[in-house]
């Protein structure tokens, strides 16, 4: 698929299922998501895969990490439980924030959702499904804890991949001119 193409007509793919995606599949999501522009080399992104039963037992920590947990309706533990899946494969976006003086946290943050936003891309030129969610379950500090992140990490989200089930949704047309303009230098 041509570059083009894929920045204007990639969507976001709820409707995921298998086969699983090949090593060849997932070694290309990694090299898009490395490529993401880095101020100072700090490589503050990381990603963690998901797949197959871990799919449960993260299933089971996001039910443990919820408030008030035990109270929770049956259809919400349930919910929980299944949300891993919905995806033969879930990364988990992480950003290690590193004190630097050039590069504030904000930059690392963003330089990570830059990753997530080439994998989603690399993902749809493969022609797979892929949705970047977050929620709760993201900045829950007891699910970091439980996916073994360090003090200075934060999960930017969970991105779920696979093979579209059904038909992708086609993207609105946007009228470019709502959302840029042109700005003008005005003497002070």
């Amino acid at each position: 698929m041509d570059a083009i193409q894929v920045l204007t007509g990639r969507v976001s793919v709820a409707q995921l299922t298998g086969p699983d995606i090949s090593p060849e599949e997932e070694q290309l999501l990694f090299k898009a998501a490395l490529r993401a522009p880095d101020h100072a080399w700090l490589r503050p992104s990381r990603y963690l895969t998901v797949r197959g039963a871990a799919r449960e037992e993260l299933g089971r920590i996001f039910l443990e990490s919820a408030p008030d947990s035990a109270s929770l309706s049956d259809d919400k533990k349930e919910k929980l439980l299944n949300m891993p899946m919905r995806a033969p494969l879930i990364v988990v976006a992480i950003c290690s924030v590193q004190e630097h003086p050039k590069v504030p946290r904000d930059e690392q943050l963003l330089s990570t959702g830059a990753g997530v936003q080439n994998l989603l891309n690399a993902a749809w030129a493969l022609g797979l499904g892929a949705i970047w969610r977050t929620g709760d379950v993201s900045t829950n500090p007891l699910v970091a804890k439980a996916l073994g992140l360090a003090e200075n990490e934060v999960i930017v989200g969970f991105v779920y991949v696979g093979r579209i089930s059904g038909e992708a949704r086609q993207p609105p047309e946007m009228v470019i001119s709502d959302f840029v303009t042109d700005w003008t230098a005005k003497s002070l």
